[in-house]
Order: C-alpha cells, then structure tokens, then sequence
C-alpha cells in the first residue's frame, strides 16, 4: 500500500464478539494444533504467571488479583501449589504449610483449602488455573532453596492426590516447574507424578510442562502419551529473543501437538538479570506474543516481573523487582494481552497456517522480523511487523479478486481501516506512522 493511502484511513475500534471466556472441559482439536473446549469452540490460552498465588496471598489479596485478569481477558491463571520462594518452608500468607514433615503423601489440609478457594474463584471468573504441582526445586535443585523432597514412588502419589482433589474443576496441569531433570531419576518423577494425575482425572484435564529458560518440554516427553501439548519458556535472558523459532520447531514436529510459549520475557524483568542492561517493556511482551501466534502457537502467556512473586514492599524483591504488584497489575502489557486475545477471536484464528514464504520484501534486522500466517481455506493473511516496516507479499494463494485491508494496533486494541481493493499476485504493504521501535502492527487481508 502507497503511503498516500494513508490519507484515506479511518480509526475504528476493533468490534469483536462477546465477552467469551468459559471453563467447559478442554480438548486438543482434530487437527493437533489448537486447544478447544468439548463442544469444538475455540479456546485461546491467554495465561498469565501468577506463580506465588497460593503461596503469598489471603482471599482479599487472591479476589483483587483474579477480578483483575478476568476483566482483562485471561484465561489460563499460571500458580504453582509447593511455591520457589521457600515454598515448604515459609508459612503461606494464611500461615500454613503445604506438606506436613515436607512429605509429599502428608498435604496439609488447611493449607489446600485456601488453593481450593483460589481454584474455585477463578473457575467462577470463568478462568482456567494453569496448575503446577511443584516447583523444579523440590526435585532438581539445581539452584533455588528446595529442599528436594520427591521420588518417583511420592510423585505418583502426591499426583493421583491433586487429580482427586481436583478433578472436578477448570484444571490445566502444567508438571516440571521451571526446571529440566538433570537425570533419569528426574525424568521419572515428572512421568510419575503425570501418571498419578492421569490414573485420577483420565482424558478429561490437559497436561503439559514447563521447562527452565531456553528449553522445551518436546526434548524429553514429546511421544508421552500423557503429555497434550508443548510448552517452552522463551525467558528473560536476552534482547530480541526469537521465540517464533522454537514456535515453529515445535508446530512442525511429529506426532502433531499444540505449541505454546508459557514464560517469555516478563514486562519489567530486567534483561539478563541486570538493571544495567536495561528492562523488558510492553513492546517486548506484546512483540513474543504475536511472533509465536503468527508461528502456530495455540496462545500465549503473559507475564510481569512484579506479579509472579506478588512482591510487596516489605518482601525481599527476587532479581530487582520494583513495583508493588497491586500496582503492576495495570502495567500496559497486561491490557495489551487482553487486546491481541480479543483481536484473534475475532478472526477464524484457528484456521492460520504460519507461512513465512509469502513475504517477499521485509527487514531481516534484529528485532524487526516479519512473521505471516494464511488461514487453510484461503480467507485471510496476517502479516505482523515488530516495528512498522515496509514489505511485501505475495496473495496469489489468497481467494477471490477482491480484498479489503486494516490495520490492527496491538498498543491500542484498534483497528485502522485501509478499504476495500483489487487483490493483485504481488502487493506492497506500508503501514502507518514511521519506521521505529514499538510502532507494531498487524495487517489484516481479507477475501471479499
């Protein structure tokens, strides 16, 4: 598109359907790629890392953060039971324990009657609990404060524990914890204590696993049968991570499985580790959400630095944490999470296809790359751009003769329409405002 065109654009709010979200049980869809309810409706997993949510709040603290994220879109609430931040050691915000004796087979009860407030609230908000059993240092203490307290013998029964615990709910169980195993042993824990969760809730919860930053759950559980989809953590380790990458490396393996990035670059995590490098911002956590969908993720995963380990004044802030997280609940990242939840289900989002071949022109610089999906019958292209660059596509896979073109703003939730015209085999594509960092835009090309 010309940049003269520009004159002629118009500002429209992006009009998509009802507030959506439900906890009807989940399944993987005909084609592997995507996650959908029972009745065959689309869910897209838009996850939020609440990780220390049992762990460091009371009810009150628990409703502010729920009511929250159920507003904005979430759909999937990522919280971890036996907690990092001394998790088996420090009494919970309710000054309870989670295991007695640090024994997997003795839970203590007063402890999951506040988990089970916390489930049934956010299934109530309509709101899947991304449920992790462990955190990795409970059984691979590789760093983090442990102790190691699992064998394969109490991983299976502290897993058939939870699964009858919570059977019944709107449970996605996420096993591994920001950890690899180093060796069988712990290979074999995380298969047992799938196997116990599998003996109690059968095909009717998912399961996957959350590896340590830089990995993938595929390289040690892809052909498990227990394991429904993969995760990779993306994390926050450098600029410019290019997550598509492993979304793409994933989407493509066989047998076929869902792909999703459940850890990326936290907004307001400092890069690598150190407030001199800088922080990650709205732009780098909007940026890996669209680049994994456009390479064939089933959602995403959002995530602030502030929130996971519901960092509080008066609590030891891990690696720099800054803001309260009562505040950073309102970060922009968060909406923007929202906006591109929204923005999909407005589409037939399930039927995108990532197709990288079509863009003929674009910048290959880091951080700007362009990432193109077509949907399987032909309707629709969507191509995003990092920084409002130039490119070009060929449509000649597109249907029909006539397209009509918008633009979508992920910063704002806003679409700019750019009307209807003649499609032809090669098109330029110029989006709005200039060339620059965080000028993100999605191109919409539908079929008429």
């Amino acid at each position: 598109m010309m940049k003269h065109l520009s004159l002629f654009l118009c500002l429209l709010s992006l009009q998509a359907p009802g507030f959506s979200q439900s906890t009807a049980p989940l399944k993987i869809s005909e084609d592997q790629h995507f996650i959908v309810h029972d009745n065959g409706k689309p869910f897209f997993w838009l996850g939020d890392t609440a990780w220390e949510l049992f762990h460091r709040t009371n009810r009150e603290e628990a409703d502010l953060y729920l009511k929250n994220r159920a507003e904005k879109g979430y759909t999937v609430i990522q919280a971890v039971i036996l907690a990092e931040l001394d998790g088996l050691t420090v009494p919970s915000s309710n000054g309870e324990k989670p295991l007695i004796n640090n024994d997997p087979a003795q839970p203590d009860e007063d402890y999951f009657k506040h988990v089970d407030y916390i489930v049934d609230k956010a299934n109530e908000l309509g709101m899947f609990i991304g449920m992790l059993p462990t955190w990795g240092d409970k059984f691979n203490k590789s760093w983090g404060v442990g102790p190691e307290v699992f064998t394969p013998a109490n991983a299976y029964t502290f897993g058939k524990f939870l699964g009858k615990r919570y059977k019944d709910k709107a449970i996605i169980w996420i096993l591994g914890g920001d950890r690899n195993p180093a060796d069988e042993e712990d290979i074999e824990i995380i298969r047992k204590m799938a196997a116990g969760i599998r003996d109690e809730v059968g095909q009717d919860q998912l399961i996957t696993m959350h590896p340590q930053g830089g990995s993938n759950s595929a390289t040690w559980f892809h052909e498990d049968e227990w394991l429904d989809l993969n995760m990779f953590q993306s994390g926050h380790g450098q600029k410019d991570n290019k997550n598509y990458q492993i979304a793409e490396k994933l989407y493509n393996l066989h047998p076929t499985k869902p792909v999703l990035d459940g850890e990326p670059a936290y907004e307001d995590h400092p890069i690598n580790w150190k407030a001199e490098n800088g922080w990650f911002d709205e732009f780098d956590s909007r940026r890996a959400g669209y680049w994994s969908m456009l390479a064939g993720a089933c959602g995403h995963t959002y995530g602030n630095h502030n929130i996971w380990q519901m960092w509080l004044p008066e609590r030891n802030p891990v690696s720099q944490a800054r803001t309260p997280w009562t505040q950073a609940l309102d970060y922009p990242g968060a909406f923007q999470a929202g906006y591109m939840k929204t923005f999909f289900e407005f589409l037939d989002w399930q039927k995108m296809i990532p197709n990288q071949e079509i863009i003929l022109k674009g910048p290959q610089g880091s951080g700007m790359k362009i990432l193109a999906a077509m949907a399987a019958d032909g309707s629709f292209v969507l191509a995003y751009t990092p920084y409002g660059s130039n490119f070009s596509l060929d449509l000649s896979q597109l249907s029909g003769d006539q397209i009509s073109v918008s633009w979508f703003n992920p910063q704002i939730g806003e679409s700019v329409k750019a009307g209807t015209m003649e499609k032809k085999e090669t098109m330029d594509f110029d989006p709005p405002s200039d060339e620059k960092r965080g000028n993100d835009w999605v191109l919409v090309v539908k079929a008429m």
